[in-house]
């Protein structure tokens, strides 16, 4: 690791901290961005594989639909856990460490899947794949720090949400690579086999990840905790003023805060909830429309299964595009904007395709515009809840988030089920439950924070008055 001796904050030696600043460069940016994308779309690989499989799976092991819909649903639940304590985690260990560890664990749930005897066992292994849905989560807060790092360094990194768009892009590929596999090797081999294959390149990309370079911001908050921890507030307070760390008045007291408690006190509450319930209410748009997208088509609109597969490619296509558009504008107009407007559009459309438009052509256009509008805000979207929060709390934040998705799934087909059951048809159902909620969830953005474009480190902008002068 490259670093560079910086003065001490204090004239007198025996009580100035020792300090090391670390030069991130365009190079080390670079890597971290592949590592980070391989991580992510075996990640998502062995996500989604579980849904893709489970008809099979359940045939295996004799389950009765109902018996494996139980299991799918207790797993999301177990997402959900792992996946809200991914951000302590990343806190206390770092940002490296938390990618090596997300991505072996993604490794750990396709193995041990493949091997799988028993139903209860399937189900605790399936827990461990919230290690790799919190991989998008890890990646948000290792980049978003990287980027900054770099500038700090000299360096300039141009787009870094265009930048940050190819890596997300790496879900579109991932869903693809697990499609691909599973249309090749399950008529010859088996579901167990297909697991398997995840495992082998994600121990590799955990190996590539120890040449990684922990992030500047976090070492400052190790050094920062290690002096409060040690008893020495005055010069943890000297130091967090020199790096810009804003501390609150019980960690200079002495006492450190929960970065989950964190979270709700007064400066971030507002921003937490609103996001967090925008990305839990649009999670409900995006198992009505891309999860379920087969069944609201052919029950919805009326389009053929095999029409619906045709669908389904074109329009995955076009949101790898959303990712990189939304990225890009997101830049540009600043992404709580770009979220905003994106979701709006997209329950637009949605409703349009339910409603409005007639014929296999205007569900293929309105349904991938649909999409495009739904998911390629992700892009903006991972970065923005990376930015949106301090150092200290970074990690805890995005992963807090980000485990609402789970949730947002189980009630998004609850209430889908619900209305159906009813009564209701097919298009009023997926209109409330899944155009209704994408809309609402980009007028719930309005009450995040407002990251204006080139603005400085949310670190710099939240400095209290007391550290400030320090």
């Amino acid at each position: 690791m490259s670093t560079e001796p910086t003065g001490p904050s204090s004239s007198n030696p025996a009580t100035a901290p020792s300090r090391q600043r670390v030069v991130i460069t365009r190079k080390d940016v670079r890597y971290a961005g592949w590592v980070a994308f391989l991580a992510w779309v075996f990640s998502v690989y062995d996500y989604i594989l579980f849904g893709t499989l489970l008809p099979k799976i359940a045939e295996d092991f004799g389950w009765s639909t109902e018996y494996s819909t139980a299991i799918a649903t207790i797993v999301s639940v177990g997402t959900f856990v792992v996946a809200l304590c991914v951000g302590p985690l990343v806190d206390r260990i770092g940002r490296r460490s938390g990618l090596i560890f997300t991505t072996v664990g993604a490794a750990l749930s396709s193995g041990l899947t493949a091997i799988s005897p028993w139903a209860w066992w399937l189900v605790v292994v399936r827990f461990i794949s919230g290690l790799g849905y919190s991989e998008q989560a890890v990646n948000s807060t290792y980049l978003n720090e990287m980027y900054a790092a770099a500038e700090q360094s000299g360096e300039r990194v141009k787009s870094k949400g265009l930048t940050y768009s190819f890596i997300q892009g790496g879900w579109p590929v991932g869903v693809l690579f697990a499609a691909a596999m599973t249309a090749a090797l399950l008529p010859v081999t088996g579901w167990r086999e297909i697991f398997a294959i995840a495992t082998f390149p994600a121990i590799v990309i955990a190996i590539l990840g120890r040449r990684l370079k922990e992030t500047p911001q976090f070492l400052r908050m190790k050094e920062v905790r290690a002096l409060l921890r040690a008893g020495r507030q005055d010069e943890a307070a000297r130091l967090a003023a020199d790096y810009g760390i804003p501390l609150r008045d019980e960690e200079r007291h002495g006492a450190e805060r929960s970065p989950l408690v964190a979270l709700f006190e007064p400066g971030q509450r507002k921003h937490t909830v609103f996001l967090s319930a925008a990305f839990l209410l649009n999670w409900f748009g995006v198992q009505v429309f891309a999860v379920l997208g087969t069944t609201v088509l052919t029950q919805g609109p009326g389009v053929s299964f095999s029409s619906t597969l045709v669908v389904l490619i074109v329009s995955n296509g076009v949101a790898y595009i959303g990712y990189l558009v939304h990225g890009m504008v997101g830049d540009k107009i600043g992404r709580r904007e770009t979220i905003m407007a994106g979701w709006l559009l997209s329950g637009i459309c949605y409703a349009l395709m339910l409603f409005v438009v007639h014929g296999y052509v205007g569900v293929l256009v309105t349904y991938s515009l649909g999409l495009f509008f739904l998911i390629g805000p992700y892009s903006a979207l991972l970065f923005y809840m990376g930015e949106s929060y301090p150092t200290r709390m970074r990690g805890t934040g995005t992963s807090v988030v980000n485990a609402m998705g789970p949730i947002g799934a189980i009630l998004g087909s609850a209430l889908l089920t619900g209305l159906l059951a009813a009564g209701f048809s097919m298009s009023v159902a997926a209109l409330v439950a899944g155009a209704l909620a994408i809309f609402l969830s980009g007028f719930l953005m309005l009450g995040a924070r407002r990251i204006r474009p080139g603005a400085p480190p949310i670190d710099q902008q939240d400095v209290p008055p007391s550290v400030a002068a320090a």
